[in-house]
Order: structure tokens, then C-alpha cells, then sequence
């Protein structure tokens, strides 16, 4: 399984308290990102040794979860800051054929018999800012957007795709309402605060405390100065953290 995270990965802390249950990954510019043991999974229930995830900083997967990864052609990317519950699934292809005439794999039969070949699902990604409830299933090619919920046991069908900032449940997943109004989620971003350390959320930590849902104009003014503290940040050369991906666990 090829893993790979933030830039500044900074290596795994085998003796944290959780270590028993995950895998730790830290961060030189701090924070900690939790992949629960036993989360790669084949279709025979083995850890596969193919295989493409991407995981960013401060991300969490709950206990019990699990990514089924078929072929080399399948990637999970999840993003920052993105809270998984327990017992998620991650149903990355496991595809049949339905343009022929049966959908069973003949090749399994042995005999030199032959299927036709298996389709493919798209990436699966999860971006920034995400909740996912407890027990809910992705099925590959979904897009879920920043800022999303999706709720305890929702489905969330093949080649899905979100809009930012929506909290969805149901089988198959709705959009139930927005977490905030059009502006406001317009600001949220324009902002993209998850791709600044955390040296700067510790700044604006106060920032993130309030609730932006009481009053659209006070939630704009929130914004507005966490986007000036942004520029100000930003030209000081302190150096958002990049948001690509890339250093291999």
C-alpha cells in the first residue's frame, strides 16, 4: 500500500495512547493524523499490497473502518481536519460487468474461461473539513466537497458528488440543508483556512469558536479578519502550508 501525507510528515509515534488502535502520524508544524489498524482490506480480507491513500494532516478514521481496494487503479484521498466515525467503508470498486450477459467473473471458474474486463470507479475523494457519522459507506468515485456532513449510516452512491458545505444522510445520500448561507459558505472558501499551520489557527483560535450561523453579517465580519489575519500571515513569509501531499509513510 502506497500511503502518502502532508509535506512536513514528521513519522509515526509508536508509543502515543492510541497506538494500539491506530497508526499515528505527526507533523513538524504540529497536529496528528489517526489511520485505524486493519484499514486496508482486499476482497479476501487481506491487507492488500497495492494500492494508492492519501491522507492530510489532522485527519481522523474511527475504529473498525475499512477501505477495499480492488486494483492498482484505485485511490482514496482524504483531505485536513476531515472526522471519521466508526465502522465507515470505503467501497473503493468491486465491480461487475452488467452489459453482458451474466455479471458473474467466469474466470473464477477456472477451466480457461474468461470475463470481460472488470470496470473501474474514478478516485475517491474526501476533501477538508469533513464530518462522516458512524457506519456510513462510500462507494467509489464519490466526491464529498469541503466542509460537508454526511450522516451516521448514509450511503453514498458511486460517482456522488457533493456540493461544499451540505449535510447529507439517507440511502442514498441527500442534501438535507447547507451548514451555513450562500455567502457565508462562499467566504469559507474563499479562505481555505485549512491549508494554514496550525501556528495560525492557535492565533485565530477564538475565531473559530463562534457561532457563524446566529447572524450572516457577524459571520462575514469573522471571515473578513480571518482573511486579513490570512494576507498578513502570508506576507510576513511564514509560509502556508502547501496543500499538496506527498512525503510516503
Amino acid at each position: 500500500m502506497n500511503i502518502s501525507t502532508d509535506t512536513d510528515f514528521f513519522g509515526t509515534i509508536d508509543d502515543h495512547r492510541w497506538a494500539a488502535q491506530f497508526t499515528v502520524l505527526s507533523y513538524k508544524s504540529g497536529g496528528q493524523t489517526l489511520i485505524p489498524h486493519g484499514f486496508f482490506r482486499n476482497w479476501l480480507g487481506n491487507e492488500p499490497d497495492f494500492g494508492q491513500f492519501t491522507i492530510g494532516r489532522c485527519s481522523g478514521i474511527g475504529i473498525g473502518s475499512q477501505a477495499k481496494y480492488d486494483s492498482t487503479a484505485q485511490h482514496l484521498q482524504i483531505g485536513r481536519y476531515v472526522s471519521g466515525g466508526a465502522n465507515l467503508r470505503f467501497i473503493l470498486n468491486g465491480q461487475h460487468d452488467m452489459r453482458t450477459i451474466s455479471t458473474y467473473l467466469l474466470a473464477l471458474g477456472g477451466m480457461g474461461l474468461e470475463n470481460s474486463p472488470i470496470p473501474q470507479y474514478a478516485d475517491t475523494v474526501i476533501k477538508n473539513d469533513v464530518w462522516i457519522g458512524d457506519e456510513a459507506m462510500i462507494l467509489g468515485g464519490a466526491v464529498i466537497e469541503n466542509g460537508c456532513v454526511i450522516g451516521a449510516r448514509t450511503l453514498v452512491p458511486p460517482n456522488f458528488r457533493s456540493e461544499p458545505y451540505g449535510i447529507y444522510a439517507g440511502t442514498p445520500a441527500r442534501l438535507l440543508r447547507f451548514r451555513f448561507s450562500e455567502e457565508v459558505r462562499a467566504a469559507l472558501l474563499a479562505l481555505a483556512w485549512w491549508e494554514l499551520p496550525l501556528s495560525w489557527i492557535r492565533e485565530n483560535n477564538a475565531h473559530f469558536l463562534q457561532n457563524m450561523t446566529a447572524d450572516d453579517g457577524e459571520a462575514l465580519r469573522i471571515i473578513a479578519e480571518l482573511a486579513e489575519s490570512k494576507r498578513r500571515h502570508l506576507e510576513a513569509g511564514a509560509g502556508a502550508a502547501h496543500p499538496h501531499k506527498d512525503d510516503h509513510v
